[in-house]
């Protein structure tokens, strides 16, 4: 009967409630959680691009031919804009494991700096995600829709992409993204004989010219990006784009809502009173895997 007690003792502390799994805390417990089911989602939607990607990969864009600008330099900076991005988040992963380290030293201090630090980051991030989207929709190539409602790019004989600025301005216009009418698209495209037309996709196809000036007669402009066209090629890029970007650009700023809570907590000196810094561990987990997704969005949107 005494052994049976003692087993009844044992149970009593292990599954009573006295002890944390893991040597983990409820709430962490809970962070996780969330996580992996976020994770599940954000994995459908990649999964989702990359089956539509493959489905009409002669009219997906390739991304290095989009993402191309650099706020005021001139020219073409293929994906250099979103790789600094990718920098500034991931460079505010560092700061937040700083502020973790620092919390498990009890160093207000050095909490305070580096989630600062952290929400600074948020913020450069989401600035320029908002940059990078107004230029997406409005557009700086301009593209062709032909009557089949497939999206082209004007170029020349080698698949060199032409813009609308070039072929009708002579490139005078360029980056004012001035806004161009099918006449003088038409006009502009019979009074040269160098640009025909390609498609958007990795595998540039070329017509030949007869093929491009027949095509031309029932085609019309298309200048920047929304839900229901694309200058840069099949549509679904650009619900993809916009979906997938901003529904990580909404984890970046609640993330940025959330440090920022816990920041002034820290200053008040809420966590001092506790004893402990867990908050801004929990709120580290949710940073850390925020660019986690990032850096798995910049390799299947951009980069593959």
């Amino acid at each position: 009967m005494a052994n049976q007690a003692t087993i009844d003792q044992n149970d009593e502390a292990t599954w009573g409630g006295t002890k944390q799994p893991f040597g983990s805390s409820y709430g962490k417990l809970m962070m996780w959680f969330f996580l992996l089911s976020d994770a599940l989602t954000f994995s459908g939607f990649l999964a989702a691009m990359g089956l539509y990607r493959f489905k009409y990969e002669s009219s997906w864009p390739v991304a290095e031919n989009v993402f191309t600008h650099f706020p005021f330099l001139h020219g073409d900076h293929p994906l250099l804009f979103v790789a600094l991005m990718t920098f500034i988040l991931i460079l505010s992963s560092v700061t937040m494991v700083m502020a973790v380290d620092a919390g498990h030293k009890m160093n207000k201090k050095g909490v305070i700096l580096w989630l600062g630090l952290t929400i600074i980051g948020g913020f450069f991030f989401l600035g320029s995600q908002a940059w990078e989207w107004s230029h997406f929709i409005s557009g700086d190539k301009g593209g062709v829709k032909l009557e089949s409602n497939e999206v082209m790019y004007l170029s020349d004989a080698n698949g060199k992409i032409v813009t609308l600025a070039e072929l009708i301005d002579g490139g005078a216009a360029h980056g004012a993204h001035a806004k161009y009418t099918t006449e003088q698209l038409q006009t502009a495209f019979a009074a040269n004989n160098d640009v025909t037309l390609r498609n958007p996709g990795k595998s540039a196809l070329v017509m030949s010219r007869p093929e491009a000036v027949k095509a031309m007669k029932t085609a019309e402009v298309i200048q920047g990006a929304n839900l229901k066209e694309n200058e840069y090629g099949n549509v679904l890029f650009a619900d993809f784009f916009f979906f997938v970007t901003g529904f990580h650009g909404f984890h970046v700023f609640s993330g940025v809502v959330f440090n920022f809570i816990i920041f002034v907590n820290v200053i008040q000196g809420t966590y001092e009173k506790r004893g402990h810094y867990e908050m801004v561990e929990k709120v580290g987990l949710y940073w850390h895997f925020v660019d986690l997704v990032w850096v798995f969005v910049f390799t299947f949107f951009y980069l593959v």
